[in-house]
């Protein structure tokens, strides 16, 4: 049996107010949108899924990741290759994008469905992602949110079976992007609607009750893309299904989370699901996937420890439309009044990828002392070259003391740069994100978060920063 072992979402803590929006343009709105923060881009939300997905599961098994987006921060440069550093898999980890439509999580989905159930690998890790931007007063800024989501596939301990897949392909020039544009385009909203999403997910779900020999009837939770609440019910009524059985696809709480949407809401439903429930997944874009699951009698034994419910009911909202037009750099500000940034190095960071990407220091195996970064000789006993390696990413910390700077360079000033102590032993100084610097307490409890650390001479310099723990 091949299927789901475990799964995770995650999405950002910042929200903006669709009614925010709208007091710039005029308008209304409902709801809310998922905003990735100023350092946060589909590499580090996949990053932050993916940790969601291992907890309690061994790492040791995953020898392939499968990264789907459309908002990759590369054109040329695997993101897989980074995030299997970034999580210490093996170098042996076999790494895949995927990309080009909001279709792309699920070619992913099945690719990977095709290497367990070939033998060519054992467990892979499906992470989906997306930070899509709509040109400012336009349907797509209001509706577009951030977001990704984790599937862990393979034979052993699965919590759901993937007991059938079925694929079409279609033509049509609806929602795109071009290699020239930074913002999505759609075509005429009829015809988007009744053309496009409206017509290819009905047929594409029909055909695959049929092939799997399955009545609506018998299926306990439809999962389909819809790029928002109304278009979704609008396709459930045509399949003429129960409103009960149809996801959430969480418009209201996050927006259209692109190639994420449909494991995001995927992941709500195998929280509820009960051995024996079957389910159909569909996905969109340029065609349809769609996938019949079983839930498996071992459903109940794993969740994820962060639920949808959690990141529905913890955020922070953007307080104003010019400060997220600043994170996403819609806007030119004047630059601050300093000497410009000194371009890193990718010699030095290709060297420091242990300890810069999955934050791995080294303790002393004689006296027992955590250090970071990695030590020659021990700063405690004094030992020298006898040590082990050792992960601060998910030790729990707490904040030893910090400082604001209001002079340096930041999209979302002041920097906090903040001493970290972790259990355990270590400490490490960083910048801090995710946070109300009014709020900051010493002693307040620290969690440790995969972060863009800037952008400077046409690459990303990803490091780690501390943020305060989301409870």
């Amino acid at each position: 049996m091949t299927g789901i072992v475990s799964y995770a979402a995650y999405l950002p803590l910042y929200r903006l107010s669709r009614a925010e929006i709208a007091r710039a343009w005029g308008g209304g709105g409902k709801g809310e949108k998922a905003v990735a923060s100023h350092d946060e881009d589909t590499i580090a939300m996949a990053v932050a899924a993916a940790r969601e997905c291992l907890k309690g599961a061994s790492k040791s098994p995953v020898d392939g990741i499968f990264f789907a987006s459309t908002t990759s921060p590369y054109r040329e440069k695997q993101a897989a290759a980074t995030i299997a550093a970034v999580l210490a898999l093996s170098p042996e980890t076999c790494t895949a994008d995927f990309a080009g439509s909001l279709r792309s999580g699920t070619n992913a989905l099945r690719a990977a469905l095709d290497a367990v159930k070939s033998g060519s690998l054992k467990q892979v890790l499906v992470l989906a992602a997306d930070c899509r931007l709509g040109m400012p007063n336009g349907a797509g800024e209001t509706a577009f949110g951030d977001g990704a989501a984790a599937l862990l596939i393979g034979s052993d301990g699965v919590l759901a079976s993937v007991d059938s897949m079925y694929t079409m392909a279609d033509e049509i020039i609806d929602v795109f992007r071009s290699d020239r544009d930074r913002f999505v385009h759609a075509w005429e909203t009829r015809f988007v609607r009744d053309y496009g999403q409206g017509r290819i997910v009905p047929m594409a779900v029909t055909t695959a009750l049929q092939k799997s020999k399955l009545a609506a009837a018998d299926v306990a939770k439809f999962v389909m893309y819809a790029p928002d609440q109304r278009q979704l019910q609008t396709v459930a009524k045509s399949l003429k299904l129960d409103p009960a059985k149809v996801q959430d696809s969480f418009f209201n709480e996050f927006g259209d989370t692109g190639t994420a949407q449909v494991f995001i809401a995927l992941a709500a439903a195998l929280e509820q699901a009960k051995a024996g429930d079957k389910m159909v997944l569909a996905s969109y874009g340029n065609g349809a996937d769609v996938f019949t699951l079983t839930a498996a009698p071992g459903i109940a034994s794993w969740k994820p420890v962060r639920g949808l419910q959690y990141y529905v009911s913890t955020k922070l909202l953007i307080p104003t439309y010019e400060k997220y037009l600043r994170w996403r750099q819609i806007i030119e500000l004047e630059p601050p009044a300093t000497a410009p940034m000194e371009q890193p190095s990718p010699v030095a960071l290709w060297r420091d990828n242990k300890s810069g990407l999955d934050l791995h220091g080294v303790k002393c195996r004689k006296c027992g002392t955590p250090q970071y970064p990695e030590q020659r000789v021990c700063m405690e006993c004094g030992s020298k070259d006898d040590f082990e390696d050792y992960s601060f990413s998910d030790k729990p910390a707490v904040l030893a003391t910090f400082s604001h700077d209001s002079l340096g360079i930041s999209m979302d000033p002041p920097t906090t740069v903040a001493a970290v102590d972790f259990q355990g032993g270590g400490r490490i100084t960083c910048d801090m994100t995710d946070r109300d610097p009014a709020e900051i307490k010493i002693g307040m409890p620290i969690e440790m978060v995969f972060r863009v650390l800037r952008y400077v001479g046409g690459f990303y310099t990803y490091w780690w920063k501390a943020r305060p723990k989301r409870d």
